[in-house]
């Protein structure tokens, strides 16, 4: 007799919390991204007014750093976005959860079910997103200093170093690759457990081990989707964060879409 997981298609038994998690393919990410466009065009000024809210931070911060003298600081902070996108792009699960039973998001709504979520384990999802964040900043910190020294408080110095130097070509091959270290951990703990808990009351480290698993199940598409991310937020901050509201709605849309394709 079938598990009720093999009748939906799902190979195995359930993992941790009783989830089970079926591979998904290239084509999956690219039909998330697709119904990711979809949501965003049925709610298009809903989801430029939460994107926003995180733009101005950006900025904000961007502002922060220069008063603060820490220049060097800026790139790595726009970059190390993507760690805690997951749990920023919150609201937009919420947005799609509704949209996806036929109802019609409202401001009031998505922001009650986001704060009935940071009251479950979403909230310590976060603060892992947002430890490895701050280690990236420290890491980044690190090495700008320790290849630049003082050249690193001017930025118009740092740059030139940067880019007519081969210490800076080093400096950019050694920092890359921390920060995909770094990225591709948060990626693999993170790439479905910030939806997954917002959709269902269990615990984060259950969450983390199912996001693992799907990543290990399916390592192609996952770095397909890994890829697309950085595409995606490289290219909104060569816009000067202008292309954030409109990049980080469809990749919330779609990652939700994506966790409902490997999560019955």
């Amino acid at each position: 007799m079938s598990t009720d997981s093999e009748a939906d298609g799902f190979p195995g038994k359930p993992g941790a919390g009783g989830v089970a998690v079926r591979p998904v393919s290239v084509a999956d990410v690219a039909d998330a991204l697709a119904l990711g466009c979809k949501d965003m065009w049925a709610a298009p000024l809903m989801s430029i007014a939460i994107a926003a809210v995180y733009t101005l931070g950006g900025w904000l911060l961007a502002a922060c750093l220069a008063v603060l003298r820490l220049p060097y600081l800026v790139y790595p902070l726009a970059m190390g976005f993507a760690l805690i996108a997951p749990f920023v792009a919150v609201a937009f699960y919420e947005v799609s959860r509704r949209l996806e039973a036929g109802e019609r998001p409202s401001l009031s709504a998505v922001w009650c079910a986001v704060r009935a979520a940071t009251r479950r384990d979403v909230r310590w999802m976060a603060l892992i997103t947002a430890f490895a964040f701050f280690i990236w900043m420290d890491i980044a910190a690190m090495l700008t200093l320790s290849f630049f020294g003082a050249a690193a408080l001017d930025l118009s110095v740092l740059l030139t170093e940067i880019l007519t130097t081969s210490q800076g070509i080093a400096f950019l091959i050694v920092g890359h690759l921390a920060g995909g270290v770094i990225a591709a951990l948060v990626f693999s703990i993170s790439v479905i457990s910030f939806p997954l808990l917002h959709d269902r009351d269990i615990d984060a480290i259950s969450a983390i081990i199912t996001s693992v698993r799907l990543v290990r199940q399916s390592p192609v598409a996952m770095a397909a989707w890994c890829l697309t991310i950085a595409a995606a937020v490289v290219g909104a901050i060569a816009s000067g964060l202008v292309l954030l509201p409109a990049v980080l709605p469809v990749l919330g849309y779609a990652t939700w879409h994506l966790y409902r394709r490997a999560v019955a």
